[in-house]
C-alpha cells in the first residue's frame, strides 16, 4: 500500500512537470529594468505582473504549459514610476498592460496544432530590443531577433523624448501615435494586400520597423515573415 502511494506521489509530480513551461528572461541593458508580466484574457499573471531585473541578472518564471500571454521591459524607472512600458507606477502590474511605445514579446503556449506561437510585436512601439529563443523544441525553433536600436533613426514625429529632454528613449508606432485607419489598418484598409507600409503616408514606423528589424512584428497583417512557432517547455527572453 506504501508503495502504491509513493509511487502515486512520483506519478503526480511527473504530470506536473510535464505540464509547465519555463521563461528564462535576462536582462542584458546597461541598467535596471523592470518586467512586466500580462496575462491574455483566462491565463495568470505571472509573478503577480512583474519583477525588478538588474543589469546581467536573469531570472526563471514558470508557467502552465498552454499559457498566452505578454512579457516587457519597463525602463527608466525611479521608485515603480517608469518613462517607457509604465503600469500604473508599481513593480508588480497584477493585470495592468504597459503604456506604449513599448516591446512586446509574445507567446501562446499550444495553440492551434499544439504549437507554441510567438513574437516580437512593434504594434504597440518600441522601447529596446527584445529576443525570444526556444530551448530544443520540435519544429522550425526559430530565434527571434534584432541587432539595430529603432531608437535611432526614428521619425522625428514619433520620437519620444525621455525626461531630461534630450534623449530618445522610445519610438511610438503610427497607428497608436495617429489612430487613423490607414496606418492602423481598419476600415477600408483593412486587407493584408493593403496595410503595407510602402502604402501608408511617408515615413512611417513600419517601414523604420521592419527595413531595420525584419523579423519583428511591425504593422497589422505583418503575420507571414513575424509569427514563429515551435513547441518547447523552455523559452529564453533577453531585452538588451
Amino acid at each position: 500500500m506504501a508503495l502504491k502511494f509513493v509511487l502515486l506521489i512520483v506519478a503526480s509530480i511527473q504530470i506536473v512537470a510535464i505540464q509547465s513551461a519555463q521563461f528564462i528572461i535576462r536582462n542584458n541593458i546597461p541598467g535596471p529594468i523592470e518586467v512586466g508580466i500580462q496575462g491574455n484574457p483566462g491565463h495568470a499573471h505571472l509573478n503577480n505582473g512583474g519583477f525588478h531585473l538588474n543589469q546581467g541578472q536573469e531570472v526563471t518564471v514558470d508557467a502552465a504549459d498552454n499559457w498566452a500571454g505578454r512579457f516587457w521591459a519597463k525602463t527608466w524607472c525611479v521608485n515603480g514610476r517608469c518613462q517607457t512600458g509604465d503600469c500604473g507606477n508599481r513593480v508588480q502590474c497584477a493585470g495592468a498592460g504597459g503604456v506604449p511605445p513599448a516591446t512586446l514579446v509574445e507567446i501562446t503556449l499550444r495553440g492551434y496544432g499544439n504549437q507554441d506561437f510567438y513574437d516580437v510585436s512593434l504594434v504597440d512601439g518600441f522601447n529596446v530590443l527584445a529576443t525570444i529563443s526556444p530551448v530544443g523544441g520540435q519544429g522550425n525553433c526559430q530565434t527571434v531577433s534584432c541587432n539595430t536600436n529603432l531608437n535611432w533613426g526614428c521619425p522625428d514625429d514619433l520620437k519620444k523624448i525621455g525626461g531630461n529632454g534630450n534623449d530618445v528613449i522610445a519610438c511610438y508606432s503610427s497607428c497608436m501615435k495617429y489612430k487613423t485607419d490607414q496606418f492602423c489598418c481598419r476600415g477600408s484598409f483593412n486587407n493584408p494586400n493593403v496595410c503595407k507600409p510602402h502604402n501608408m503616408p511617408q515615413p512611417n514606423s513600419g517601414g523604420h520597423f521592419k527595413g531595420n528589424c525584419p523579423q519583428y512584428y511591425s504593422y497589422a497583417y505583418d503575420d507571414a515573415t513575424s509569427t514563429f512557432t515551435c513547441l518547447a517547455s523552455v523559452y529564453r527572453i533577453t531585452f538588451s
